[in-house]
């Protein structure tokens, strides 16, 4: 389904019925990506869209900040006449999550971060991203799957399950270079959530791959640590999208913090 919002259309999905679940999807997917969990909460109305530039959205203009996510989950919420929804997401889309807090805390009902982290990315890991970035446009999304692929899966997802990994650099190979490239800009641009997160006060899930190597479990904790009353979850066997790769164990932890 198509979203008229500024700048063009969003792509968006909703499946399901009852309290809304809005979830973000991580760099470089789309809403794919929870394609398991929109079908396994169907007692929840499940929402999802593809950020700017990715899947079937149309491209922004610039860098695709976290504060334009947020913004735009918060407009399709309005669209949708959803007053408050769970909100989650992923790697990048747990950073337009805690962005979402900041922006728009009055339709949070509840916060889910998977696989993701508070902090601001260092000087170093800036210019990296800047260096990928011209490398795609260069090369292509090419760059992006030699640069990424390798880290967002796990051990045991890599060893076990070869159809997986090879779906993902597919997706990756289909998104537009300039769309990674304005992501990779406005991820180096979000700012420290650190602040944030004593600020929570709705209900949250932490969620965390065990064989993470991109944001590991200590971030996840003390990401939980420092939110008030959140839960820590880790999922065994289980990378950076540790929703894609094992999807019953994160179905299992997401139904549990829904329903309580």
């Amino acid at each position: 389904m198509k979203f008229q919002i500024d700048g063009g259309t969003l792509e968006y999905a909703v499946s399901g019925d009852g309290p809304a679940l809005l979830l973000l999807h991580a760099f470089p997917l789309g809403l794919f990506m929870w394609d398991a969990q929109a079908e396994a909460l169907a007692a929840h109305r499940v929402i999802r869209f593809d950020a700017r530039g990715f899947g079937l959205s149309d491209p922004g203009q610039g860098p695709l900040t976290m504060e334009r996510i947020a913004d735009d989950g918060a407009a399709l919420l309005e669209h949708l006449g959803v007053a408050k929804a769970v909100v989650g997401g992923c790697s990048m889309g747990g950073y337009a999550a805690l962005a979402f807090v900041r922006r728009h805390p009055q339709r949070l009902a509840g916060l889910v971060l998977q696989d993701t982290r508070a902090g601001a990315d260092t000087e170093e890991a800036k210019a990296g991203r800047a260096t990928l970035a011209a490398k795609v446009l260069a090369e292509g999304a090419s760059a992006a799957v030699s640069a990424f692929l390798p880290k967002l899966l796990g051990e045991t997802t890599k060893r076990e399950r070869l159809a997986l990994v090879t779906g993902l650099e597919e997706r990756i190979l289909a998104t537009s270079p300039q769309a990674i490239a304005d992501a990779l800009h406005g991820l180096a641009a979000r700012p420290d959530s650190g602040p944030t997160l004593a600020t929570v006060r709705v209900p949250t899930l932490v969620l965390v791959g065990e064989e993470d190597v991109l944001t590991p479990p200590a971030d996840s904790e003390a990401m939980a640590a420092a939110i008030p009353g959140a839960r820590l979850e880790v999922v065994p066997r289980a990378g950076h999208l540790a929703n894609l790769e094992r999807p019953d164990a994160v179905n299992a932890a997401l139904r549990t913090f829904l329903t309580n």
